[in-house]
Order: C-alpha cells, then sequence, then structure tokens
C-alpha cells in the first residue's frame, strides 16, 4: 500500500486505511501515539492543522511529491 499525499484528505486516508491495516481501533492508535481519540478522529477525516496545509503548500510550490508507505521489513 502507497498514498501520494497532496492533501489533508489524502493523508487522513492513509492513515485511516494504514489504522484498519494494523487491526487497531481509533482509540488504540490514538493511545499509542499519546493523542485524543477525537483528535485522531479529526485527522483521519482530512481537516488538518496549518501546518500541515504549509507543508503541503511548500512541497506543491517545490514540485516535491510525499509518499506515504509502510517501512522495509529489513528494519528502515
Amino acid at each position: 500500500m502507497q498514498y501520494s499525499v497532496r492533501s489533508a484528505t489524502d493523508l487522513g486516508a492513509a492513515i485511516q486505511d494504514a489504522r484498519r491495516e494494523a487491526g487497531l481501533t481509533q482509540l488504540e492508535l490514538a493511545e499509542r501515539a499519546g493523542v485524543s481519540r477525537p483528535y485522531l478522529a479529526h485527522v483521519e477525516r482530512g481537516r488538518s492543522s496549518r501546518l500541515l496545509e504549509l507543508l503541503l503548500d511548500l512541497l506543491r510550490v517545490l514540485d516535491l511529491e510525499l509518499v506515504v508507505r509502510p517501512r522495509s521489513s529489513r528494519g528502515a
């Protein structure tokens, strides 16, 4: 599974799919990440922070692509 992230919605979908693939609930992932479940739900819905929007804008201006993929099994 690999995602090209061009928006907060793309990133949210990638996180949600990876969470489901890992067999985790929102609560379990939120606890492991040290955030609240409502905040994680907010992220998964593509509602982003200004910092994320800035990062995506910078990548767009610089013609760079953010790719989200699983780490290699060899220990990245």
